[in-house]
């Protein structure tokens, strides 16, 4: 009886390993393959893979050749679209896109009302929307409650000024502790110009307004911080430590930045920390709101299939997989509203990263944004340091 039973379940066992190869060729056969192309960290791509795999069994029809591009992303991205192999989906962010959209390379898309106004304005181009959202990013000010507390000054609300922060920073600079961070990218001093009512560039792209008064004001006052009054280290006295490590070592008790340092120091911290607002200026807090999402190439001989890897991964589901891990900003409002962000876990006042969106500005960007950047680069270096 045992024999009739080993040898029936020989027999199915060979029925299941033919089964399983004819399904196997038929999927590698008939499947449809698109390229993805992503930038991104470890963690990043330990979160992007299972989702492609699951978005792999829901489309057994598609394949996705993941692209990952760690370093000179976009350097990679312009040759592939300059050799005519551009992915059929890559992740853009809104400094890039306008290069890609303006020169006709980029596929019109659209999205839902889930997500964040502004982050579809920011990966808009001639007021047609070409990257479907993942996160935003924006700037907020980290601080270290323990050196508030060793000092005795009060954590900053969130209606505090300019004058409010440098007093703030000038109380708690001593004993080789630093009140506030500084860094040259234009990133970190964007804010302290648009909440003047400066920038580099006009709303409309028209002209540059870094000369204006108003920019003037905002970057005197930035440099001022690190020159005038050393509230901020001096590039020497950072010296290759980066501003995360200097927060991180107890040396900096305020510093600006955005949300995916807050996985690092959720892991890395040992003391207690928490965020506030940027301070205001003449015109209000306001910081640059950027924004990074899924773009699907012109060029692409497989856009439906495209569109709905594009699709899986913009969903609540895949977004909430993104924000579970503390790294980034939801560009889905019903995403950023949920457990899955407001998670209970430090930075006690998380909802603060949701509350900027309302006063930031998308950054002004135009093509040739990076040249003028080059441009100004020197001339900053110089005024900072």
């Amino acid at each position: 009886m045992l024999k009739k039973i080993l040898i029936i379940l020989g027999i199915l066992g060979v029925f299941f390993l033919c089964f399983v190869y004819i399904g196997q060729n038929k999927h590698q056969d008939n499947s449809t393959v698109i390229q993805f192309a992503s930038w991104g960290s470890k963690s990043e791509v330990d979160i992007l893979k299972p989702l492609l795999d699951e978005f792999e069994v829901e489309n057994p029809d598609i394949r996705v050749d993941l692209m990952h591009i760690p370093q000179n992303y976009f350097q990679k991205i312009h040759l592939l679209f300059a050799s005519n192999t551009a992915p059929d989906v890559i992740f853009i962010n809104n400094h890039y896109l306008p290069i890609y959209a303006n020169a006709g390379l980029l596929e019109p898309l659209q999205a839902d009302n889930n997500f964040y106004k502004k982050s579809l304005e920011a990966l808009s181009w001639g007021n047609t929307l070409y990257a479907v959202p993942r996160d935003i990013s924006n700037l907020v000010i980290f601080y270290n409650k323990d050196i508030f507390d060793r000092y005795g000054v009060k954590y900053p609300q969130e209606n505090w000024t300019f004058s409010d922060f440098l007093k703030t920073a000038k109380s708690l600079t001593r004993d080789g502790i630093f009140g506030i961070s500084f860094e040259e990218d234009t990133l970190f001093y964007l804010p302290y110009l648009m909440s003047e009512g400066g920038g580099i560039l006009a709303d409309d792209l028209s002209r540059l307004i870094i000369d204006d008064a108003a920019s003037k004001k905002g970057l005197n006052f930035y440099a001022d911080l690190r020159k005038k009054y050393h509230v901020a280290p001096l590039r020497e006295e950072s010296a290759s430590a980066t501003m995360a490590q200097m927060f991180l070592q107890g040396k900096l008790a305020m510093q600006l930045s955005g949300r995916w340092l807050v996985p690092k120091y959720r892991e890395e911290a040992d003391f207690d920390w928490d965020v506030v607002n940027f301070p205001s200026g003449d015109r209000g807090s306001i910081v640059p709101l950027d924004a990074s999402g899924w773009a699907i190439a012109k060029s692409s001989k497989h856009k439906p299939e495209a569109r709905k890897l594009v699709d899986f991964l913009a969903s609540k589901r895949s977004i909430e997989k993104f924000a579970a891990s503390g790294l980034i900003v939801p560009a889905r409002e019903d995403v950023a509203e949920s457990i899955y962000f407001l998670d209970n876990k430090k930075p006690l006042h998380t909802r603060v990263f949701l509350d900027v969106i309302k006063t930031s500005k998308p950054t002004p960007v135009s093509v040739d944004y990076k040249e003028i950047l080059d441009n100004l680069k020197g001339r900053f270096e110089y005024l900072f340091n």
